[in-house]
């Protein structure tokens, strides 16, 4: 980084004098050094400046000033040109070399070396000030990498919005080219590497200003004819043949342009200071002009040497220099050419550099530091730099299982969401309330089911041939007064009995089975349920019984009626290389220890996620019937004639039983039903075996761990390429809420198709990465943050 000079010119004038300030600092941060000093009176300056201009504009060469200009023959000498550039010359430095100016002269040369590149600006209202040849002042001439500019004394910084590119865009205006030829530019230009070029060939004023409110630009570019007036304040294009503009007739449109990204405005035509000085009011960042008239081929080759060197890499004022300096060579054809280009700069603006503008470099003037706005590769490659770590840290939690109650809850609201699906036709359930227990009172057997009840229950249900009979009733003890249901239970090869299998960590030994029923018509009614309120999301299949436990079969209650019943229908179980349990077509997937929301789950025996069948009520998982009514016959004649074929469950409601259990949709429930008897439960698992075989209706599944990585990631890209898109704060909170309730919604979408996949971690990955994008972007953009704010 180089150094900055600013000579400020404070009150005064050419007969009294000019206060002075010198600020030196390092290029883009805040002065280091500052002194005051005087320039004294020298009213002989700006008549030498006159007698020259008159010399200059004398010579008649062809120049780019206002097209109706009468050209004429250069009947002047051109030494008088040059005798009036020595007394000039000779003048200013004079001036530049008065005591009172002698702490400035000495502070400089003590704090600039002359390897260092120097930007030198000088600061003035007084135009006259801004005529004079400050690049020919003998203060400078060890610094051959220091080039002078002007500057306004008032000037602001200008929030600009600036979209990330990786080409230049240019604004071409070829004005009113009589006399001369604009083509020559147009050339020129069109050669530029990286550009984005736009031209407007002596264009209408609605189509100029149409051009510059729609798009940002970053270079706006003028060739033709211009003039600033009399007064040399009030500069004026000549856009076609025809119409002729002030800045201040385009001054919206060049506000608009700014805020947009305007970062350099070069005007290749003549007497521009008028221009440059309206441009600055209007805070455009840095702009070239032609002080005097300025013959066409000056014109081209200033272009030509400027592009070269600023688009090869040169920083902007040294590309000026050297554009400037080569025009030497133009001098004995056209005198005085050194003189002509100059920079007008705003002073809270840092020029950028051709690849700056390439990628898109967005410059902070409160602080007068690079700020990058990066091109698309750029962003992407922080945005994934972010979702990278993010989603390791995420996917690491998951994988410690510090997730789970988080995923199990939302699958739990997701299921909460599904439609209702009826009831299973494919069941009955004959319920054994608390009036139908206290009916038994009298009666002598075990527990809530009597021996006489159960039996006239048998005798009933044969009359209607169910396929398969389930009795999820507990019955640890013989048969003692009733031979009939002694045999009954014995002989009846599509009953199915129920024990409890030991649970050596509580120390209990279980519950064993039905003395009478046969060991392959056993099942046990264990379940499986999650710590969080023991809710239960698992169905059990298959274990293997401790050697000390009461029930010592294998397959579980659910199973084991699913069996049955799929077996009057011919379809048998079988046994795929993987292990898996296989009915016809329907392969039944064990679950893992790291399946879906489960982290580190204990998978002992054979688990499957329970795909329940939606419900409000009982009502909604298989219609029912109490004991009490179909003992006394007291059923409908529809459902008569539906139980042949069925699969009936007899089990307890009796809230005095306990058997109730929590399950997803125990949240959404009434307070009275927020847990549903284990008979119902039981109803739910045989209902998705049966439903997966003869229905189609899918399982729950998960994808791998590589895929739930590959989803979380994405969406923790799509959130940091969420806070880089939207630059306002309250656009970017609707637009993750938008992208949650996406999210949400293909989650809930895929959980309705049987797909479990990754809510939670998806969205702490999401809100995660486009929180710490966003303040990476206003942190590092402090311009950004306070238009948002």
């Amino acid at each position: 980084m180089g150094k900055l000079v600013v000579f400020k010119l404070g009150d005064g004038n050419f007969e009294q004098g000019f206060s002075v300030t010198l600020q030196i600092g390092e290029d883009g941060d805040r002065p280091s050094t500052e002194i005051t000093g005087k320039l004294p009176p020298a009213p002989e300056i700006p008549q030498h400046y006159s007698c020259w201009q008159s010399a200059y504009r004398r010579l008649g060469l062809r120049s780019r000033l206002e097209a109706n200009a009468v050209q004429v023959t250069n009947i002047c000498i051109i030494q008088d040109c040059c005798h009036a550039v020595e007394l000039l010359c000779n003048s200013f430095n004079t001036w530049l070399h008065s005591e009172s100016f002698r702490c400035i002269r000495e502070r400089l040369l003590e704090k600039l070396m002359p390897s260092e590149e120097v930007r030198v600006i000088v600061q003035a209202e007084d135009i006259r000030v801004q005529r004079l040849p400050w690049h020919l002042c003998d203060l400078f001439e060890r610094y051959p990498q220091a080039e002078i500019a002007l500057s306004a004394p008032a000037y602001e910084s200008v929030k600009q919005v600036s979209l990330p590119r990786n080409r230049v865009k240019i604004l071409a205006i070829l004005g009113n080219s009589e006399g001369i030829d604009t083509q020559a530019d147009r050339a020129l230009l069109e050669q530029l590497p990286g550009a984005a070029i736009k031209f407007l060939v002596e264009p209408q004023r609605q189509e100029l200003t149409n051009q510059l409110w729609g798009q940002g630009w970053d270079i706006l570019f003028f060739a033709g004819h211009s003039t600033s007036g009399a007064n040399g304040e009030t500069g004026r294009i000549y856009i076609n043949q025809t119409d002729s503009l002030t800045i201040s007739d385009l001054k919206y449109a060049l506000q608009t342009a700014g805020e947009h990204g305007l970062k350099l405005a070069i005007f290749n035509s003549c007497d521009g200071l008028g221009l440059a000085r309206d441009l600055a009011s209007l805070q455009i960042p840095q702009i070239v002009v032609m002080r005097e008239p300025v013959p066409d081929r000056v014109a081209h080759q200033f272009l030509k040497y400027f592009l070269k060197a600023f688009a090869g890499g040169k920083p902007f004022y040294l590309a000026v220099r050297e554009a400037r300096e080569r025009l030497q060579s133009l001098e004995d054809q056209f005198p005085c050419a050194t003189w002509l280009p100059i920079i007008y700069q705003n002073l809270a603006e840092v020029p950028p550099t051709w690849q700056e503008l390439c990628s898109g470099v967005e410059i902070v003037s409160d602080r007068r530091k690079y700020r990058p706005v990066l091109t698309n590769r750029q962003i992407f490659s922080k945005v994934f730099l972010a979702s990278v770590v993010i989603t390791s840290l995420v996917v690491g939690m998951r994988h410690l299982g510090m997730l789970q109650s988080f995923e199990l809850q939302a699958f739990d609201a997701l299921n909460q969401l599904r439609p209702q699906e009826g009831p299973d036709p494919r069941l009955l359930v004959v319920t054994v309330t608390e009036a139908d227990i206290q009916a038994q009172n009298q009666e002598p057997g075990q527990g809530s089911l009597s021996e006489r009840s159960l039996l006239r229950l048998l005798q009933k249900l044969q009359q209607y041939h169910p396929r398969t009979i389930g009795l999820d009733i507990y019955r640890p003890l013989p048969v003692q007064n009733n031979q009939d249901l002694k045999s009954r239970l014995q002989q009846s090869n599509h009953l199915v009995g129920v024990c409890k299998v030991s649970d050596p960590d509580a120390d209990q030994l279980g519950v064993p089975p039905p003395p009478e029923v046969d060991k392959t018509r056993l099942g046990f009614s264990d379940v499986i349920a999650d710590d969080d309120n023991n809710t239960v999301r698992r169905q059990l299949l298959h274990l293997t019984p401790p050697l000390t436990s009461r029930c010592s079969t294998k397959y579980a209650f659910s199973l084991q009626l699913a069996l049955h019943y799929l077996n009057t229908l011919g379809i048998e179980v079988k046994v795929t290389q993987k292990g898996y349990l296989k009915f016809g077509d329907v392969v039944f997937k064990r679950l893992e220890s790291h399946t879906g929301g489960y982290q580190k789950v204990d998978d002992r025996g054979y688990q499957l996620l329970l795909n329940y069948r939606p419900f409000q009520s009982l009502e909604d998982i298989a219609p029912q019937i109490t004991l009490r009514d179909i003992l006394n016959d007291q059923i409908s004649p529809d459902l008569v004639k539906e139980l042949q074929d069925r699969l009936v469950l007899i089990g307890v409601t009796a809230p005095s039983a306990s058997d109730y259990w929590f399950t997803p949709y125990s949240t959404g429930q009434q307070p009275l039903q927020k847990q549903i008897p284990g008979v119902f439960l039981q109803a739910q698992m045989v209902s998705q075996i049966l439903s997966a075989v003869l229905d189609q209706r899918p399982l729950l599944w998960v994808w791998d761990q590589w895929s739930e990585g590959l989803w979380i990631w994405g969406w923790s890209i799509f959130g940091g390429i969420l806070a880089w898109r939207f630059r306002s704060l309250l656009q970017l909170g609707w637009a993750i809420a938008v992208a949650l309730g996406i999210l949400s919604s293909l989650c809930f979408l895929l959980l309705t198709r049987g797909g479990w996949v990754p809510l939670v971690p998806s969205t702490l990955v999401l809100v995660a990465t486009s929180a710490s994008v966003a303040i990476y972007k206003y942190t590092n953009d402090d311009s950004t943050l306070g238009s948002n704010l």
